[in-house]
């Protein structure tokens, strides 16, 4: 699904993302499992969702909490294998590559949009 970052500061263009969505059981609980990485503005997002967790994984993610409104509420930079995180106020998620975030300047307050 196509997607962008829609920024809270005027005058910034929006940010393009690719987003795998994992609405399903089964592939929200799969999630990345198995991937050796993710592309550039590449990832994955999951709903309904408030916590993840890397276990079994092979690499770092930058992990978005979004509200109802897919709003930004809060980004876990860099999530290693083997760890946790949540945002209870959260709905859905999207994982992206670890660094992704700052590399494209998205900020908690951000907005995502999705064109499927």
């Amino acid at each position: 699904m196509n997607a962008q970052v829609i920024h809270r500061q005027p005058g910034r263009a929006p940010t393009p993302l690719r987003l795998e969505h994992a609405a399903t059981p089964w592939s929200r609980l799969r999630g990345l499992l198995g991937r050796r990485g993710l592309a550039a503005a590449s990832g994955l997002w999951i709903s309904p969702c408030n916590s993840v967790h890397c276990c079994f994984m092979r690499f770092a993610i930058d992990v978005l909490y979004l509200d109802g409104e897919q709003r930004i509420l809060h980004i876990r930079h860099a999530l290693r294998p083997w760890r946790f995180s949540a945002c209870w106020r959260a709905r859905s998620v999207v994982e992206l590559a670890a660094g992704e975030c700052r590399r494209l300047n998205i900020q908690p307050g951000d907005r995502l949009q999705c064109n499927a």
